[in-house]
């Protein structure tokens, strides 16, 4: 089963209207706190303890309660594992016809894969219990009680057909509020590690105002399946969902790459800034198949799947003793993984900032030595760090941007407001900005190898703009002879080497001319912003030693050799004679500015091709640059 443009699609174009859900559930912890009928957070404080259905208005009461109350999920024991799979499913329970000739494999037009799942390890007991308790619930609210020879098949089958097709609703931020199931327009969609579409949510209340909806958007796919290796299937059957859902979290899908006639869309079921290896196991565990997009299929591997995987090794005299180097990094790889991964999930757990800091960037800049056994040269020792570009490194660059963030909020928290103290919160807001720059730069240089990266991108410019500009704008310039009122001159400005201020002045973001030219957009952009870094990165990642061995946080040209050396740096250190520097750090601190503004807009850009002009993000992101610029 497959979906097919039936006309051409240009980069940024809806693929779908906003799609109502055939079901949908909240996960258990935003039960308290959300409505479930829309997913919007309720104007009330949480309930403690609370596990049924809370409503943000009398008319999502009126179209979500009838079927909560009828589908029996009340009956369901209150510590039961995945609970939003069983509400789901007994909910969708309510729309089935009274006969369903292809159980096993379709339920409203919906694949189930049952076969596959009820006989998956996996997937096998989970599926037998979650049934059970369903059709307990069931008996219960009847007042009957389940008898063991009770025949399950139904509610195996609906369950089956919620794990396979069931998508994590989020809201901005990210969070995963809860799941949701839409009809073949959307659940049809395959995936693949290089998808030509990405969708998006649109979480609202009644009579809102949705971010980036347009109810008159047309549906430009066409369903296409195998009736040969299917069995019959009806699809004017597939929009007989859930009668009475009015509300709920609503699907976009969106073009984010040039799609031709007949072509198949596909969107991403994974994170695509991981390793294949990866990729194929998350796909597996939890949706059961094996990827064969030309990105998995492809031998050698992309270059991006390659550098996500990189381990740089140093040492010729170990080179030279004509072992495979590839063992003694997969050793090292896995041991550099697994210190990273513990440091992260205990800074998430613990929240101490500085310790994950300091564990980190340890273990980036020292890597990791592998003794080579005895040889007749004697014992030698190998090197290994991550390549910039290897996933947990990007990963270790995202998480030391929010640390040291948090250390600096808390360093002015809990310390007197000294100018010393200041400083150093300064200092670490300084450095979370370099590794938020560095993470936009390195993710770009394998966004241009591998255009379905867009969605990532769009997240790390926008927090390496948002980041830079909160640093041009810090009363801490005022310590160092420069008041804000500096920046008057360069707010609004005009570039001169690319045409991004040129295209948000416009307030039209990205027309059609502009997305058929995005390349050259982009080159420009990257152009301007690597001709500025020059003249602030220094500055900006003072006294941070891993940062320091980067000259650039957009040219890394210089990974061709294969190894990382830091440089001399020739810093204006911060003193109290700053007066003599005042030119200096005002030339600084206006090209921060100025990058700052040209990474918001390039993300703005991005957001538009992903999500539309009128999409939360895309509009959080001109709010941030318009406040800052008035």
């Amino acid at each position: 089963m497959e979906m097919r443009a039936k006309q051409d699609i240009e980069i940024g174009d809806d693929i779908t209207p906003p799609l109502l859900p055939l079901s949908f559930s909240l996960h258990d912890s935003f039960l308290s706190s959300h409505c479930s009928s829309c997913f919007s957070p309720l104007s009330f404080p949480p309930l403690p303890h609370h596990y049924g259905s809370l409503y943000c208005s009398a008319p999502c009461s009126s179209s979500h309660s009838p079927i909560s109350s009828s589908s029996a999920e009340s009956f369901l024991p209150l510590t039961c594992p995945r609970s939003s799979d069983l509400r789901t499913a007994l909910r969708l329970l309510l729309s089935l016809p009274s006969t369903c000739p292809h159980l096993h494999r379709f339920t409203n037009g919906l694949l189930t894969n049952y076969l596959k799942l009820t006989s998956s390890p996996e997937f096998a007991a989970q599926i037998r219990q979650g049934a059970i308790a369903m059709a307990a619930a069931r008996k219960l609210r009847k007042g009957l009680s389940l008898d063991q020879s009770d025949d399950v098949l139904l509610e195996e089958a609906v369950l089956c057909l919620v794990v396979t097709n069931a998508v994590e609703v989020q809201d901005e931020s990210g969070r995963s509020l809860g799941i949701a199931v839409y009809d073949p327009s959307f659940s049809w969609i395959n995936h693949s590690c290089s998808p030509n579409a990405c969708y998006r949510f649109i979480v609202s209340p009644p009579n809102a105002t949705s971010f980036g909806e347009d109810s008159g958007s047309a549906l430009l796919i066409v369903p296409s399946v195998s009736e040969e290796n299917f069995g019959v299937c009806s699809c004017s059957e597939y929009n007989k969902g859930t009668e009475g859902y009015k509300y709920g979290p609503k699907i976009m899908v969106r073009s984010i790459k040039r799609i031709k006639k007949g072509e198949e869309v596909c969107v991403s079921y994974t994170d695509l800034l991981q390793p294949k290896a990866m990729r194929q196991s998350y796909l597996w565990f939890n949706h059961q198949f094996t990827c064969s997009c030309s990105r998995c299929t492809v031998f050698p591997s992309t270059f991006v799947d390659h550098a996500l995987e990189e381990i740089l090794a140093s040492n010729p005299s170990f080179s030279s003793a004509g072992l495979d180097l590839n063992l003694y990094r997969d050793e090292a790889n896995k041991k550099l993984s697994h210190y990273v991964d513990e440091t992260i999930t205990e800074f998430l757990l613990v929240g101490d900032p500085e310790s994950c800091c300091k564990k980190l960037e340890s273990v980036l800049e020292g890597g990791f030595h592998v003794e080579q056994l005895e040889s007749e040269d004697g014992k030698s020792r190998l090197n290994c760090k991550f390549h910039p570009f290897n996933h947990i490194a990007l990963n270790s660059y995202m998480t030391l941007a929010s640390a040291y963030r948090i250390r600096s909020s808390d360093f002015l928290a809990f310390q007197s407001k000294t100018d010393e103290s200041q400083l150093k919160a300064f200092e670490m807001s300084r450095i979370s900005a370099g590794y938020s720059l560095l993470l936009a730069g390195a993710t770009h240089d394998l966004f241009c190898s591998e255009s379905s990266l867009i969605v990532s991108a769009v997240n790390f410019w926008k927090q390496a703009g948002e980041s830079l500009l909160t640093i041009a704008g810090s009363s801490v310039w005022n310590l160092l002879g420069l008041p804000k009122s500096e920046l008057s001159t360069v707010v609004k400005y005009k570039c001169s080497e690319c045409s991004l201020m040129d295209i948000f002045g416009a307030k039209s973001i990205l027309n059609q001319a502009e997305r058929t030219n995005f390349e050259n957009i982009s080159s420009d952009f990257l152009a301007c912003v690597r001709s500025a870094s020059p003249k602030f990165w220094r500055f900006l990642i003072h006294g941070c030693h891993y940062l320091e061995t980067f000259k650039d946080p957009f040219d890394f040209r210089w990974l061709a050799h294969a190894h990382c050396v830091a440089e001399d740096v020739d810093f204006i250190k911060e003193d109290s004679n700053c007066e003599h520097h005042a030119e200096w750090y005002t030339n600084a601190r206006t090209h921060i500015y100025k990058v700052g503004m040209h990474c918001l807009v390039y993300g703005v850009i991005l957001a538009h091709i992903c999500y539309g002009q009128n999409s939360h993000l895309t509009t959080h992101v001109l709010n941030h640059v318009e406040n800052f610029v008035h």
